[in-house]
Order: C-alpha cells, then structure tokens, then sequence
C-alpha cells in the first residue's frame, strides 16, 4: 500500500478506478494557492501503484515551481494513467477520466504529457471543461514544442549574457542531446542565432530531419560523445536524470541548459556543478513555454500573447542567475526560493480554492 511522507504537502491527491473501461489513474494537486492547478495526464505503464503515486506526487509539485516561475496565476498538479497508452487507450476510457476531473469543479485543468496528446485530450474535452493541450481545430494551442523550444532558447541567451556578457550564442558551440520536437526547433533558432551546433539522437530518423534542414550541423554517435566533445553550452532535450555521477565529471560545457525534465538526477547534482564551474539554468524555469501555451487556451488562446509571455523567460532566468550569484547558491536553490516566495505572498490571499 501507497503511503505518504512528510515531504509530500499536498493540497489532494485522488486515485480514480472504472472497472468498465479499465481506468486507473491518480490525480494530485500540490496548490493552488495561485490558482487552478494545471498540469499534464501522463499514460505510462507503471510497474506498480506506488511507481505511479511516486511519480504523480513529483510531476505535480514540479508543476507548482514551474506555473510559479512562469508567472502563471496557475497552481501544479498532475495525473497519471496506469496502463500501456499503445493497447489501452480508447475513447470510453479517456471519457471515464474526463469524468473524474470533471468532478474536481476546476480545482485541476489537465493537458498533454507523456502517452497523451491533443486528439486525447479533445476526447477528454467532451466530458469536461477543464481541459487545455487541444488540437488547433477546436481552438487549442497544438504542439507545444514551439513554445517550448522558444523559451529554451530564450534562457540560453540570458545565460549566454550571464557567462559571456552577451544574449546570444553566436560564434558558440552548442551540443543537443535529443532532436524530437523540442530539439529540432532550438536547432532553427541556435542556427538563426549564428551558432554552431552538434546533435545527437537515439534515432536515426530525428537525426535525418534536422540534418536535412540544416546540412551545417554536426552529429556525434551518442550523449557521451557530446558531453566530452569540445562544446560551450550542453542543452539535454531527451530523458531526465541527464545531469549525474556519471555525466558531469566528464562534461566539458561551462553552460547547461535544455529542455529537458528533471536534468539533475539527484539532490547535489547542483553544488557538483556549481564546484566545476558549470552554469546551470534550471530546467522548469527555461522549459516552461510549453505551459505557457497551454495555459493561454484558458482564454482562447492567442499565439501573439503566448509568444510574449513566453519571451520573459529571458528576464526570469536572468533573475534565478543573478539572485545565485548574489546569494552564493546554486541556480536551482534560487528559483526554489523564488517560486516558494511567489507562492506563499499570493497564496495568503487564498490558501485554498473552491
């Protein structure tokens, strides 16, 4: 059986069973003290309940830090489907999990993640309101990347400022471990920017397209290759955990930063880095454009707006750059403390939602 800790503080955290269709989900929320909280379903076949409670109880608090960090009046939270997304997804199941957060009255609004997309989610939709990561044809945001990708590279230039003196990597050596969406589309505006980039990617397929737009671009076996290759700034845009034992010693980057989930691999990656003399922005705060758009659906979404706010992620990570250096801490402290901050001044107004 599942139990909770003390470090787990969430607001709720509901597990939802229908036998007819097969659905086992969990949804938690860390706050709201900002608002609704928002946060991707993520369909995975978990090995076990506890695996998936883990990982919903992390997603959901992460969720939290970025919304906070991103300026959104949005709390975090998270869900996660326990099941095989290639042979049990179907309409009736998903529409049992519009069901349940339908009954949450707003508390939650869900999205895209891992295993889940906007056709998903406009199924979902059709038993509940509160839903964003639609497909474009029922007024969504589409893919996220483009945010995404967008707001990467913005924290890369203000980290670029940071080490260098200047907000852009041109003239830079940039090495990206993972070209899908998110990868490919840093590639176009780190080429734009007039920086030599090196990829790399489990699949030769990704690798193939991004070389094909930019024959200019170098490619490497695999991250290993990257990491110890002749790079200034390492940009992880595939699987977490990118930043550990294994990798950092070796890594001759004096920049990190990608888009990427849950970079550090665990607690004192960070002071790790920081001894090597590596800057690190961290990756909720540079990676958060996805939400961004996503977000922006809940008022009819309008990509101008989106872009704008997205643009910020600039000034925010030059702030969490700052603020460590200021306060002799590594990055990832001082966004914490930044995103507690924002979050215990608004959440005075209203601790819970209704």
């Amino acid at each position: 059986m599942a139990v909770f800790t003390s470090d787990h503080r969430h607001e709720q955290v509901v597990f939802c069973a229908d036998p007819t269709t097969g659905l086992r989900a969990i949804i938690a929320i860390y706050s709201t003290a900002l608002g609704p909280a928002l946060g991707g379903t993520r369909f995975y076949p978990y090995a076990s309940e506890d695996e998936a409670l883990a990982d919903v109880l992390d997603l959901s608090r992460a969720m939290a830090y970025k919304n906070a960090m991103a300026g959104l009046d949005l709390g975090g939270g998270k869900a996660v489907i326990w099941g095989d997304p290639e042979h049990d997804k179907t309409e009736a199941l998903l529409r049992a999990y519009g069901r349940f957060v339908q009954s949450l009255n707003g508390r939650y609004y869900t999205a895209c993640d891992v295993g889940t997309y906007p056709a998903d989610m406009d199924i979902v939709a059709r038993e509940c309101r509160f839903v964003t990561g639609r497909s474009t044809a029922y007024g969504g945001a589409g893919d996220s990347s483009v945010l995404t990708a967008f707001g990467v590279f913005q924290g890369m230039r203000a980290a670029a400022e940071h080490r260098w003196g200047t907000p852009s990597l041109a003239g830079k050596r940039v090495g990206i471990a993972g070209v899908g969406k998110v990868g490919r589309r840093l590639t176009e505006h780190l080429v734009a920017d007039g920086a030599h980039v090196v990829i790399t990617d489990v699949n030769p397929e990704a690798v193939e397209a991004v070389r094909s737009a930019h024959p200019q671009v170098d490619v490497v076996p695999d991250t290993m290759a990257l990491i110890t290759s002749d790079i200034d700034v390492y940009a992880p845009c595939a699987l977490g955990g990118a930043l550990s034992d294994e990798t950092v010693p070796v890594l001759r980057a004096s920049v990190v930063v990608g888009g990427a989930n849950n970079q550090l691999a665990h607690p004192g990656i960070e002071k790790t880095l920081v001894d090597r003399g590596i800057l690190y922005a961290p990756d909720y705060v540079v990676n958060a454009g996805g939400v961004i758009q996503v977000a922006d659906e809940i008022h009819g979404f309008n990509m101008e707006r989106a872009r704008a706010r997205a643009e910020k992620i600039f000034d925010t990570t030059r702030q969490v750059l700052r603020l460590a250096a200021e306060e002799g801490v590594p990055p990832s402290v001082a966004a914490d403390r930044i995103a507690e901050r924002r979050m215990a001044e608004v959440g005075r107004l209203a601790t819970i939602r209704l």
